[in-house]
């Protein structure tokens, strides 16, 4: 079976954008796929679990992918884990994940919802986006059915060798029986898919080829069907970091659980070494733009990071809050006058009027994680409140610092702003 697409040239739409663009690690049988993108349109699907109520930016590749699949004349099918979150999927993890009630499940599943409607277009045309929920299915399944009729198509030889499972017991860590399942059930979705809605095509990330490839040998044993996998190369940025974390959390998609201003600030701050592959990436962008974009050197690189994060913010969060992020920021950091926009920190008047020890306060306000990393921060002259360098480690923050505006604006360095507003 195929694994790399590097010595194939292909002609389809699709894999040529997602082979121009730095999307391909690996791919089964490519030439094949290749035909059958170019006569008929290609249903292909991506699972998303219900673990949080947002999505963060570690998704967005997989978002993309599917947004560039439809664009090209295919049709996309955003798998809601409803039933697998259930389970929890051990790759890439150190340890068992927290099992959740199907209450939260269902909370978690409407708010991830939301987001792809942003990226796709849903309906009931042949290239429409679709959304099912494999709990559909694997809620109803028989155990001893599903034993007899795909555990048979399994073996533990086979299932010991995959990543997923290697990691956990070469670091002697327990993986239990229940996750040990979700390779088997995610092979079944990628059947019930190819079954129900003529599903040939299951995308993921690197870490998720092993999963994906026993999808594509159980419907050809089963069913005698060709179906074909393609996963996305592990993005991280250029200090080797996880795409989708900064220092301060999760880079989340949703506006309730990230304000489109920390989104698109969080792109602004982009390591200039990964300018030119985010681009290609995350946006749309013309490839002849952004080789000019991420030639520019020097202070320069500052208005393709800006470019950068208008186009990604635009998609996720619409044009007007890309615009009023980037005014914003303008306002804070080149005009050092008080963005309306900034995030803000409600804390008790009443604890502001006793006092709040500076320390104390920058942990509630996010922008550190100890009273040690705030120190530090402060003698390093990091630390300004209303843009004034705090000297006093052990200060206390009243309501006499209130400015104009009636709030307390914090800083750390030259890009971390928080207004804090008492209550």
């Amino acid at each position: 079976m195929t694994e790399t697409i590097n010595n194939y040239t292909p002609k389809s739409e699709f894999l040529k954008v997602m082979m121009e663009r730095g999307f391909i690690h690996q791919c089964t049988d490519p030439e094949a796929l290749d035909k059958r993108m170019l006569s008929e349109v290609v249903p292909a699907y991506i699972g998303f679990d219900c673990t949080a109520s947002s999505l963060h930016v570690g998704s967005l590749v997989q978002i993309m992918m599917l947004r560039h699949l439809q664009k090209s004349g295919h049709k996309p099918i955003v798998l809601m884990g409803g039933g697998t979150t259930k389970i929890g999927d051990p790759s890439g993890k150190d340890e068992s994940r927290q099992m959740l009630t199907v209450e939260k499940i269902n909370e978690n599943m409407n708010g991830i919802k939301s987001v792809f409607e942003k990226y796709l277009t849903f309906g009931d045309a042949p290239t429409d986006a679709i959304m099912p929920n494999n709990a559909d299915w694997l809620d109803k399944l028989g155990y001893v059915d599903l034993l007899r009729d795909v555990g048979p198509h399994f073996t533990i030889n086979r299932m010991l060798t995959f990543e997923s499972v290697k990691l956990r017991l070469d670091r002697e860590n327990p993986l239990t029986f229940l996750e040990f399942n979700y390779m088997i059930l995610q092979a079944y979705d990628f059947l019930e898919l190819q079954r129900r809605v003529s599903c040939s095509m299951q995308m993921g990330g690197s870490d998720q080829w092993g999963n994906i490839i026993n999808g594509v040998e159980l419907n050809r044993r089963m069913d005698q069907k060709e179906v074909f996998g393609l996963t996305t190369p592990l993005i991280t940025t250029a200090n080797g970091a996880k795409m989708g974390k900064s220092a301060s959390g999760a880079i989340w998609l949703n506006q309730d659980m990230l304000s489109a201003y920390d989104f698109w600030q969080f792109w602004r701050n982009t390591d200039d070494a990964d300018v030119g592959r985010f681009l290609k990436l995350f946006t749309e962008l013309p490839l002849d733009e952004i080789s000019k974009l991420e030639a520019l050197e020097g202070a320069e690189i500052n208005e393709a990071k800006k470019v950068l994060a208008n186009e990604v913010t635009a998609m996720c969060h619409g044009v007007e809050a890309a615009e009023k992020a980037e005014a914003t920021a303008k306002k804070a950091f080149e005009e050092r006058s008080l963005g309306a926009d900034l995030p803000r920190v409600e804390v008790e008047k009443a604890d502001l009027q006793s006092g709040i020890q500076v320390t104390d306060l920058y942990i509630t306000a996010g922008l550190g994680s100890s009273r040690g990393e705030v120190r530090r921060l402060i003698k390093q002259g990091g630390a300004k409140i209303n843009d004034e360098k705090i000297t006093d480690g052990e200060m206390n923050i009243t309501l006499d610092q209130l400015n104009d505006q009636g709030t307390i604006k914090l800083s750390a360095g030259k890009k971390r702003h928080i207004l804090i507003m008492p209550k």
